[in-house]
């Protein structure tokens, strides 16, 4: 890792530390970045993030790889780069003094660096707030000592928040904003190079080498499943964070086409008929395209354990929470076999008044969530402006009751 020149901005321009982790983040945090730059032209950004961070001009002297992992046993393999990372990152705000500093998601490395800049007088916007009202409630305290300003992408979140000290903004929920594709179905296929005239289902193993370990192989053989009963393909966006060739040995020799894809999660979904999806924000991307899904999850069982002592939600996708009921199916952990995926799948991609109540279900959702703007309301928090959201305050209060 080359060694930096500190120094703060130059002249009036502003300086900021931005720290994103996975795909997800490195996508808000870009977008966020983008929205600055929109207000203020010669911000500069320096800190951590993927390529979607790098191509709208951050600075990423740490790279999102190097921390992207999940549960218990995972992190502890990666321990000492993701300790070198928090402390590079603690040192480099100390010298470059920003402005203020964008944390973008990734809670339990993001709160332990909020604490240090926290103490070296650098103040915090943190997006996409811990799920706090899930599991460890306790770290609210943490939040209101080290956060600034939390930004909140579910309306339920901000009261919850409040209630308990911390300075919290419902913001909206970035995924609105995000442009739709304008072809769908056939068209959609062709422009990805996948066969126009085959039915096609996406699988979203996930953003995490170890997490798509683990899913991976099961989605491809339930796409078989699938596949046996009639001609099928499968579209698999990959995330810049997992290694493409790996993914191609395992999808190599297997009994129907498989079409991997650089990115373009929105375009694959276009393309698809249903999917399968690892728990996280690809389920809501796969709600507002209108698709068909079952959601899976699998950790380390130590993590999983450990989560189901802590955990205090009925549900683990945010679809179905946002929803307040079982609207799409879940398989976690021993359940997320091929064969329950592929029956779950066909349930609701091929019952049509299943498939209709889903739809209808997705509707209820997206409404719930508003309009779009978050990344120009984290941009203006960011700065140290207000950014309310139009009627944020009620509908989040309804959620909540």
């Amino acid at each position: 890792m080359a060694n930096r020149e500190a120094g703060g901005g130059i002249g009036d321009a502003p300086n900021f530390l931005v720290v994103a982790g996975e795909a997800s983040g490195d996508l808000l945090a870009a977008a966020a970045v983008r929205a600055v730059r929109r207000r203020v032209p010669g911000a500069r950004f320096f800190g951590m993030g993927g390529d979607d961070a790098r191509a709208a001009g951050v600075e990423t002297i740490y790279d999102a790889r190097e921390v992207a992992v999940m549960g218990i046993t995972e992190v502890l393999g990666r321990l000492p780069g993701i300790l070198a990372a928090l402390r590079g990152l603690s040192r480099l705000a100390r010298e470059r003094r920003p402005d203020a500093a964008l944390l973008v998601d990734l809670p339990d490395f993001n709160l332990r660096l909020a604490r240090r800049l926290k103490a070296a007088g650098i103040r915090v916007v943190y997006y996409v707030s811990p799920m706090v009202w899930a599991w460890r409630p306790g770290r609210t305290r943490r939040i209101a000592a080290c956060v600034d300003e939390l930004c909140c992408i579910y309306p339920f979140e901000e009261p919850f928040l409040r209630e308990r000290g911390v300075r919290a903004t419902y913001v909206g929920n970035p995924l609105i904003e995000t442009p739709r594709p304008t072809a769908e179905g056939p068209a959609a296929r062709a422009a990805l190079g996948a066969d126009p005239s085959l039915p096609a289902v996406a699988l979203l193993p996930g953003s995490r080498e170890r997490e798509v370990e683990r899913l991976f192989p099961a989605m491809l053989a339930a796409a078989e499943q699938l596949a046996a009963q009639g001609p099928l393909q499968a579209i698999v966006p990959v995330a810049p964070t997992v290694d493409a060739g790996r993914l191609a040995r395992l999808a190599a020799g297997r009994r129907l086409p498989v079409r991997l894809v650089s990115g373009k999660t929105a375009e694959v979904l276009a393309a698809a008929d249903a999917a399968l999806v690892a728990s996280g924000t690809a389920t809501l991307e796969t709600l507002l395209a209108g698709r068909p899904m079952v959601v899976v999850y699998r950790v380390s069982w130590l993590s999983w354990l450990v989560g189901r002592l802590l955990v205090r939600v009925a549900h683990v996708a945010i679809v179905n929470l946002l929803a307040g009921r079982r609207l799409v199916p879940e398989l976690l952990q021993g359940a997320a076999k091929p064969a329950a995926m592929a029956e779950a799948l066909r349930g609701v991609w091929r019952d049509a008044g299943r498939r209709a109540e889903l739809l209808a279900g997705y509707q209820e959702v997206r409404e719930k969530l508003g309009g779009p703007g978050a990344s120009e309301r984290v941009a203006a928090l960011l700065l140290g402006a207000s950014a309310p959201v139009d009627g944020g305050e009620v509908e989040a209060a309804r959620l909540v009751q």
